[in-house]
C-alpha cells in the first residue's frame, strides 16, 4: 500500500520533533501549577515566561503584550468582544471587517450585531480576494472601535496589505485624536511565511495559532499593544495579566514558543522557497493537464504553500473524497467550515457562482511535502477529475 500524502497543512501541521522534545518535561515531571508559589509551580511559571519572551521576539513586541489563549478562535473572540464590550464612546460601537474573514472573526461580530450591541461594516474584496486599504480607511467613523482584517486568507491564500491598512488607520488617528479605532489582524495562516513584526504592521492586536506552525494544538496567542484596553472573556483567577483566567496549558505554551522560534531559523526561509517552487509546479501541472481548471485568488500575492483550484463540472467534496480513497488528503476550504454543506461564502464573496464555488479544492503544502508527492498528486488528480465529469453527464 502506498504511503498516504498529506496536503492540508493550512488545516493543521504535524508536530515538529524539536517542539515535542521541548514540551516533554512539562507533560511528565514538571507538572506544577504555574500559579503555585512553591518550586514545582515556579518551574512551570518560568517556562511560560520564557515562551512569552520567544513569542515577543517573533512579534517584535514586549513580553507583557503577549497573552496566551487556548486557540486562535479564543484569541479572535477576545479581541472582538473584548474591544466592543470595553468601548468608551458615545453611541453604538462600530466595527469594520471584511466579507472573507475566518468564522472566528465573523461569528462574534455578527452575534454582537444581532444583539444590538454594535454596528458593523463588511468590506468587499475584488475577484482575487484583495481588500483595498483605502476602502477600509474610508469606512472609519467617529464611533469606530475596531478594524479586523485577516493577514492572509485561509482558503485562497491571498495576502492582504496589512501594513498599508495599519498605516492608514494610524495616520487618520493622528489627524483625529478623538478616533479610538483599534486595528486587529488574524495572522494565523501568515505566521509561517510572512513578517509578523507588529511595529511594521501597525497592529494593535494580532492573533497566532500554535498548530498552524508545527506546534501543538491547544495554544494560541493574542498580542495586545500596551495601552489597549479590552474586557476579558473568561473570569476567575486572573491569569494572563487578567485577560484570560484559567490554569495555563504549560506544555502547549512551551511548544508554541519553540515553534515560533523555529520560524526565525534561516532553515525555514530556505524551506519556504522550496515550498513555493513545489506550489508553482503543482499549479502549472494541474492547469496544463486538466481542461477547464482554474486557479482562485492571486497568482503572485498568495501564501507560498497555498493552491486553490476549481474544476468545471466537478463537485469539490466528491473530488476530496475520491482523493482520500487514493490516500491523498486535501480540503475544500477552512477546516472549521468544511463540515457544512453550503458553498464557501469566501468564494461567493469573490463573485463566483454557486456551481463554481462548489467545484473547488484547497491544496496546502508544508515543510515535509516532497516533490514526488506533488507529482503523484498530479498524476492522480487528472484521471479523477475526468472520471467525476463523466459520472456527472
Amino acid at each position: 500500500m502506498k504511503k498516504k500524502i498529506y496536503l492540508d497543512y493550512a488545516a493543521s501541521t504535524p508536530l515538529d520533533p524539536k517542539v515535542l522534545k521541548e514540551m516533554m518535561p512539562y507533560l511528565k515531571k514538571e507538572f506544577g501549577n504555574p500559579s503555585s508559589l512553591h518550586s514545582f509551580g515556579q518551574k512551570a511559571r518560568a517556562a511560560i515566561e520564557q515562551s512569552r519572551e520567544k513569542v515577543a521576539r517573533f512579534l517584535n513586541s514586549k513580553p507583557l503584550e503577549v497573552v496566551f489563549t487556548s486557540s486562535a478562535t479564543e484569541a479572535n473572540n477576545l479581541a472582538i468582544r473584548g474591544i466592543a464590550e470595553n468601548a468608551q464612546i458615545k453611541g453604538k460601537p462600530h466595527i469594520i471587517t471584511s466579507l472573507i474573514e475566518h468564522e472566528s472573526v465573523l461569528a462574534p461580530i455578527q452575534e454582537l450585531e444581532q444583539e444590538g450591541k454594535i454596528e458593523a461594516t463588511y468590506i468587499s474584496s475584488d475577484s482575487e480576494g484583495f481588500v483595498k486599504a483605502e476602502d477600509v480607511v474610508k469606512s472609519l467613523k467617529a464611533n469606530t472601535v475596531l478594524v479586523s482584517i485577516m493577514y492572509a486568507n485561509s482558503e485562497i491564500g491571498t495576502i492582504q496589505p496589512i501594513a498599508e491598512i495599519g498605516q492608514g488607520i494610524k495616520e487618520l488617528k493622528e489627524k483625529n485624536p478623538s478616533l479610538k479605532a483599534v486595528f486587529h489582524t488574524d495572522a494565523v495562516q501568515a505566521a509561517q511565511f510572512l513578517d509578523c513584526n507588529v511595529q511594521k504592521l501597525n497592529a494593535d492586536l494580532l492573533t497566532l495559532s500554535s498548530h498552524k506552525v508545527y506546534g501543538p494544538k491547544g495554544a494560541g496567542t493574542l498580542y495586545i499593544k500596551e495601552g489597549v484596553s479590552l474586557n476579558s472573556l473568561i473570569l476567575g483567577g486572573g491569569q494572563e495579566q487578567g485577560f484570560r483566567s484559567g490554569t495555563e496549558n504549560v506544555a502547549a505554551i512551551v511548544g508554541m514558543g519553540r515553534a515560533l522560534e523555529e520560524i526565525q531559523n534561516p532553515r525555514t526561509h530556505i524551506a519556504n522557497i522550496r515550498i513555493r517552487q513545489l506550489r508553482d509546479k503543482l499549479i502549472k501541472g494541474a492547469l496544463s493537464r486538466i481542461p477547464n481548471s482554474f486557479l482562485t485568488g492571486s497568482k503572485t500575492k498568495r501564501l507560498e504553500n497555498n493552491v486553490h483550484l476549481r474544476f468545471q463540472g466537478v463537485e469539490g467534496k466528491d473530488l476530496l473524497l475520491a482523493l482520500d480513497e487514493k490516500g491523498i488528503a486535501v480540503s475544500t476550504g477552512s477546516a472549521c467550515s468544511e463540515k457544512t454543506q453550503e458553498p464557501s461564502r469566501v468564494l461567493l464573496a469573490l463573485g463566483l457562482k454557486l456551481e463554481e464555488a462548489a467545484s473547488a479544492i484547497r491544496i496546502t503544502l508544508g515543510k515535509y511535502t516532497k516533490a514526488e508527492e506533488v507529482e503523484r498528486f498530479l498524476k492522480t488528480l487528472a484521471p479523477l477529475v475526468e472520471k467525476l465529469r463523466r459520472q456527472d453527464v
